[in-house]
């Protein structure tokens, strides 16, 4: 595969030389402006050895919340990858992350950044760092104590032949996913990693002065579940003071390491807290005031505001030396901030560079609010940060050689918002680049009157579904007995969620028609081979609606993306959902149409090749919003419309060509949903209606289908139910059946339901009696004439030599069950 041979310089063997390969990441040095022009390069100059006390802070610093773990070029991934498969040892693995980790400190100290983290880069993800930190490892993984090591690591986030792997879910409202903390009463906590020690030494030892970072132990509890076999009503807030002893003993290793600064992130303060929630942050804070003597403390939030109760707890805390607020999506936060006061004894981290998109910090519009805050805090008092860690950006802009000029300067990803963070800092300082500010002014105003971004029959067009509620004029239930009839399915009928498993050979078969080195028609006849194989697989296995196996996809999003206008795509700008998976959102910097067909070919041919219903396979609007850059000098239920209208040529354009069965996913529709409960209602108005708009103008016999995954949908079912789709398939398996939960507290659903019976991001491969189990369990809580048998998810990143048993065990399961059944009252089938 030619991504790989990209890291094959770093796997050196044990008897070659050790050297630095700083020359590797070449790319993602900040020797470059951003903006690409000599007069506005950064010189390099030594990190600092060490900040002092906070009383010692004499100018303006600059602070930056976290960084990319994954590699300008998906270092981390590779090796990860490689090191699973066996290819590589654990020896390599380190070495290849440690010289990430160096790369990043090197940035951040070249660029003159004071506050530099570290215990930032983690192997799969940093909640479960901190699980493993506090071993806090379930029971079923047979840990037996001491050091967490890989294999109990990897063990608890993707499961192995024996165990499941834990639950995952989003982190918040963005498109990384956490592994979910598993607690009961009973657990024994101890200190049993100590990863955030050993990156601190090592950063010391390497000459760079680094902040640790700490998950904060509230934020820890608050987003863990209670155990298996523990009751719902268990809360694991309740194990606060277990806890706290061993972030006692982390915070003795760092100060004896010489560490004089940590940083805890506490992210669920922007939530919607109850007071005894509120309390457990001066409790926490107040039980380790003994510890942190000695220490300055950073408490930083992102991703929202926070509410004036946790304002008021935040700025209480006596042993906080430092609050950090993200000014990007806390648009009220300065507001706070000036009703209620900052303490004269403590320092203000201001998140004004947007952690969460790719464009060009506004600089001139961040001086103006980092100037306010000054005049509340005073400019010793005051700190310019990210708004959040710029993990969920892309990494280098500098690596992106196929956008063009225009576009590239109205961005930054990770490295050059180092360079906006720190040149806002130098210029409150009194140290104003002037060529920096200029550049930065001209491509915002290139941005703004550029022809490029503004459709005015696309703005009309959105702008005329305001106030409609564009609703299928049939029930769902008419709707499915008149798919019935035309479909003739049996009860508990069997899919799959879209992808199917994508080889080295089919990425191949894709880069070489990218690259030119392949004809159309070679690339055609390929990707016709691969569907018909998938077809043939599917049949084989006797399932009941089939998928084309998406082999012409690079991604669900991008592959769209790339068809619609308003859209631009990088080389290089990865950003890591969960472990070694990583995606390159689309950028979208103008008005969005649809120019031409986008699926039908594709789908139609698959159709050809059987007599069975073959779904048509979409990524709904809301999901290509929610996964890509989004432009953000319009309101994003604008843009979500626009998709909306383009998506719906092409449902239409499906129907027309004969597919009969329909497939809308929405896998991150839970995903943009506010963290603030006041804002959701309006947020899942727009969205559930720019589904509907997809759709609604279908027959009756036309079914259609969307799937989610990996989010907690209860709070939201009854906006599912009023997307109004014929069938929903949804993960389930792998959050424990959370899902089934809200069934058996009375909800009624009357469409098609197919809760995933088993975790696709698992290499485990569930047996025929376990997936019949979980289907019984499904049978307890929904009628069989609404039930479908699938996966939780795509089968996109397995090989077949997974996928073949387990979906061989699925249908044994669906059709044993369909046997049991045969001997109850007569079906009413779907």
């Amino acid at each position: 595969m030619m991504l790989c041979t990209r890291l094959r310089p770093l796997f050196l063997s044990s008897t070659q030389p050790r050297q630095r390969h700083f020359h590797l990441h070449s790319s993602n040095t900040l020797l470059q402006s951003h903006f690409h022009h000599p007069s506005l390069l950064y010189s390099s100059r030594k990190p600092s050895c060490g900040f002092g006390h906070i009383n010692h802070i004499r100018a303006m610093a600059s602070h930056i919340i976290g960084y990319p773990r994954i590699g300008p070029k998906r270092e981390l991934k590779f090796a990860l990858e490689s090191f699973w498969d066996g290819k590589i040892n654990a020896e390599e693995l380190k070495r290849v992350a440690k010289e990430l980790r160096i790369s990043i400190w090197k940035q951040m100290a070249d660029a003159g950044t004071k506050f530099i983290p570290s215990n930032t880069f983690s192997y799969y993800d940093q909640i479960l760092d901190t699980t493993a930190m506090l071993g806090a490892v379930p029971p079923i993984y047979g840990w037996t104590g001491g050091e967490i090591g890989f294999d109990i690591y990897f063990s608890m986030a993707r499961g192995n032949a024996s165990v499941p792997a834990m639950e995952m879910t989003k982190w918040f409202d963005t498109n990384y996913h956490y592994i979910v903390p598993e607690l009961g009463p009973d657990l024994k906590f101890s200190y049993a990693s100590h990863k955030a020690v050993s990156e601190y030494k090592e950063a010391k030892e390497l000459g760079f002065e680094t902040v640790p970072v700490l998950v904060g132990p509230v934020s820890y509890l608050l987003l863990s579940k209670p155990a298996k076999g523990v009751q719902r009503s268990f809360s694991p807030l309740s194990l606060l003071e277990k806890i706290i002893p061993v972030y006692k003993e982390v915070l003795a290793e760092l100060k004896a390491a010489g560490a004089s600064w940590v940083q805890f992130d506490e992210p669920t303060l922007v939530l919607d807290l109850d007071s005894h929630q509120l309390k457990a942050f001066t409790d926490a804070y107040g039980q380790l005031e003994e510890s942190l003597s000695g220490l300055s403390v950073i408490v930083e939030t992102y991703f929202a505001d926070v509410s004036p109760g946790a304002y008021k707890t935040l700025i209480a805390l006596k042993t906080v030396s430092a609050v950090g607020f993200d000014l990007v999506r806390g648009d009220k936060t300065l507001e706070l901030i000036q009703s209620f006061g900052f303490p004269s004894n403590k320092y203000l981290f201001a998140g004004v560079v947007d952690g969460r998109n790719i464009w060009a910090n506004d600089l001139a519009a961040s001086l103006k609010t980092l100037k306010a805050l000054e005049s509340i805090v005073g400019k010793e008092k005051l700190v310019v940060s990210t708004s959040c860690s710029l993990l969920h950006t892309a990494v280098d802009l500098v690596n992106e050689t196929k956008l063009d000029s225009e576009i590239k300067s109205w961005l930054a990803f990770a490295a050059q918002k180092i360079l906006e963070v720190n040149a806002l800092s130098k210029a409150l300082n009194g140290q104003k680049d002037e060529a920096f500010f200029s550049a930065n002014a001209a491509a915002q105003a290139s941005r703004k009157s550029s022809p490029r971004v503004n459709d005015e029959a696309v703005q009309k067009a959105a702008y005329a579904l305001r106030g409609s509620d564009h609703r299928r004029a049939t029930p769902v239930t008419s709707r499915l007995d008149s798919q019935q009839k035309k479909l003739n399915l049996p009860i508990l009928p069997t899919t799959t969620t879209g992808s199917f498993p994508q080889t080295m050979d089919l990425r191949r078969i894709r880069r070489e028609y990218k690259a030119n080195k392949i004809s159309k028609e070679e690339y055609v006849n390929a990707i016709k081979e691969e569907i018909n194989k998938v077809v043939k697989l599917q049949e084989e296995l006797d399932f009941d609606v089939l998928v084309h196996g998406e082999p012409e996809r690079n991604d669900m999003v991008e592959y769209f993306g790339e068809q619609l206008k308003g859209f631009a795509f990088t080389v290089n700008g990865w950003v890591q959902s969960y472990g070694s998976r990583c995606v390159k959102p689309p950028i979208i910097y103008g008005d969005v149409s649809r120019p031409k067909p986008m699926t039908v070919f594709w789908s139609s041919t698959a159709q050809s090749m059987t007599a069975r219903p073959m779904k048509g396979m979409l990524t709904g609007p809301v999901t290509i919003l929610n996964w890509s850059f989004v432009r953000n000098d319009q309101p994003r239920f604008e843009t979500c419309y626009q998709i909306a209208l383009a998506m719906k040529k092409e449902v239409e354009d499906l129907e027309a060509a004969g597919i009969q069965v329909i497939q809308i996913d929405e896998a991150a529709l839970r995903e943009g949903l506010p963290l603030r409960k006041s804002e959701q209602a309006f947020y899942l108005d727009w969205a559930v209606h720019s589904f509907r708009i997809t759709n609604c103008g279908v027959k009756d016999t036309t079914q259609v289908h969307t799937h989610m995954c990996y989010s907690n949908f209860n709070d939201i079912i009854h906006s599912i139910i009023d997307m109004d789709a014929d069938v929903i398939t949804i993960e389930n398996s792998r959050s424990d059946e959370k899902l089934l939960s809200v069934f058996r507290e009375g909800v009624k659903y009357g469409a098609g339901i197919g809760p995933g019976v088993y975790d696709i991001h698992s290499p485990r491969i569930p047996t025929t009696e376990e997936i019949a189990d979980r289907i019984k369990k499904m049978l307890a809580v929904l009628e069989m004439n609404v039930l479908w048998v699938n996966p939780d998810c795509g089968l996109k990143t397995r090989k077949y030599s997974e996928v073949k048993p387990a979906l061989t065990n699925m249908v044994a399961a669906a059709k044993l069950l369909r046997t049991e059944l045969a001997g109850t009252k007569e079906a009413v089938f779907l």
